[in-house]
């Protein structure tokens, strides 16, 4: 790994206040994985250094995606204008019977492509077969969070199972890989389940990455049924006593909030607008969480749901949904949306001191962002660009770990035209979808 300059960029970094903003004109150096300095172009280039030349480029921390179930990307398209009960039962967990190692391999392989393409540089996947997905991330060059997950019908072992895979590839992939436990939701993994998770989470000093008040009528249901929300359940097992990445909050009322407040030293959102609004969720209560200090992070979910891995789309769709919402436009402003794009979501994986940051001492996870396309012009206010006028393709150049990955466009790790035409290979096995053979069963 060599020292790096990325020279004469512009770049999203916190101002004397905290806020983000655009400094331009700036050079950043990376040494070994780590960023070490910002400071104004102009300056020498030490002997050794490799450069890559910055203008009109933008410099921003690598996207982070909290939460995804990345080899879903097979069965883009095959779930389309349906409600989330029937999304469930006659689409998703039909169509996930089709699933072999080998298709998560590659499914892994196609989602990790795509979202280098679009400047993410960690997600936080929750899915199964999971050591190819870490075999996947490995090879990728990526960061990821990675939880193998499991239901309450699967049985205890393979919640032990699933402990062993969290224990085997924990610090994996050079450190770039963090493991966390995966039970699936409250609606599918009973309170034993849950206690069991808590207690390998406890064992291993890992957190836990799972479903939770997806929307009202879960919400609804659990009180019917036992006179809790699903948030409340999940304090009475445990779940919100170690590290917690929930997914997704439609369904949050007011006591779940102040319950997440009590535990939001290691509690985190994560925020999946494209879904939501594909499926008539809902909505996270954004503004209420943060008022409370509960890390939100931005999320895409899968692309059976959303149909790209975006965070850009991601990020746009937050802004205007919380401002719509308001009836305000001046909810959201852009420098916090930004900040829950790259600190948020940093924070929601427990992983706020290492990235999401230009600052010297964070791991040198960063992508250049150009702004020379016609829908950036004329450039007055890069920041509103980044949130109102980006898009995937703008991305040029991706950096994790101090490592270039991709370089104007071009995959470095990744073989793009072998995994789609692995892909392309299973189409036809992928879309086939048997009701009965489903893996489970949804029931709010």
């Amino acid at each position: 790994m060599t020292d790096t300059c990325i020279r004469d960029c512009h770049a999203l970094v916190p101002d004397a206040s905290g806020a983000l903003t655009i400094a331009r004109n700036q050079d950043i150096l990376v040494r070994g994985n780590r960023i070490a300095e910002l400071r104004p172009t102009g300056g020498p280039v030490e002997p050794g250094v490799t450069v890559l030349e910055g203008q009109r480029m933008l410099a921003m921390p690598g996207l982070i995606n909290t939460h995804a179930h990345v080899p879903m990307v097979l069965f883009r398209g095959l779930a389309e204008d349906v409600p989330i009960e029937r999304w469930f039962n006659e689409f998703i967990w039909p169509l996930e019977s089709n699933l072999t190692e080998a298709d998560v391999y590659w499914g892994a392989q196609l989602g990790l492509l795509e979202m280098i393409e679009g400047g993410v540089t960690t997600v936080a996947d929750h899915y199964f077969h999971m050591d190819r997905v870490a075999q996947a991330v490995e090879e990728a060059g990526t960061r990821a969070h990675l939880g193998w997950a499991v239901f309450g019908s699967n049985g205890y072992k393979v919640l032990a199972e699933t402990a062993a895979f969290a224990e085997r590839w924990r610090g994996g992939a050079g450190g770039r890989i963090t493991t966390c436990m995966a039970p699936h939701a409250p609606y599918t993994c009973d309170d034993g389940f849950l206690r069991a998770s808590a207690g390998h989470a406890n064992r291993l000093g890992i957190g836990i990455h799972i479903h939770a008040a997806e929307e009202m009528n879960q919400t609804t249901a659990s009180l019917e049924k036992r006179g809790l929300t699903p948030i409340q359940v999940l304090k009475d097992t445990g779940v919100l006593g170690v590290p917690a990445l929930i997914a997704h909050g439609c369904g949050l009322l007011p006591q779940d909030i102040e319950l997440l407040e009590k535990h939001r030293d290691h509690v985190g959102i994560a925020h999946a607008p494209k879904t939501y609004l594909k499926l008539a969720m809902g909505m996270t209560p954004i503004r209420a969480l943060r008022k409370a200090g509960v890390a939100v992070g931005l999320a895409t979910d899968g692309a059976v749901s959303n149909n790209t891995l975006d965070i850009f789309e991601s990020l746009r769709l937050m802004a205007m949904m919380q401002k719509h919402e308001a009836m305000d436009p001046e909810v959201l402003p852009i420098p916090e949306a930004l900040d829950i794009a790259t600190r948020g979501s940093a924070a929601a994986l427990g992983m706020g001191d290492r990235i999401g940051k230009l600052a010297p001492g964070y791991q040198a996870d960063l992508i250049l962002v150009d702004t020379r396309g016609a829908h950036w012009q004329p450039p007055h206010n890069l920041a509103a660009g980044l949130v109102y006028s980006a898009r995937a393709s703008d991305v040029h150049t991706v950096m994790v770990d101090g490592r270039v990955i991709m370089r104007e466009r071009r995959h470095l790790t990744l073989d793009k035209e072998r995994i789609l035409n692995e892909v392309a290979s299973t189409m036809e096995r992928m879309a086939r979808r048997v009701p009965e053979s489903r893996i489970q069963s949804y029931k709010p």
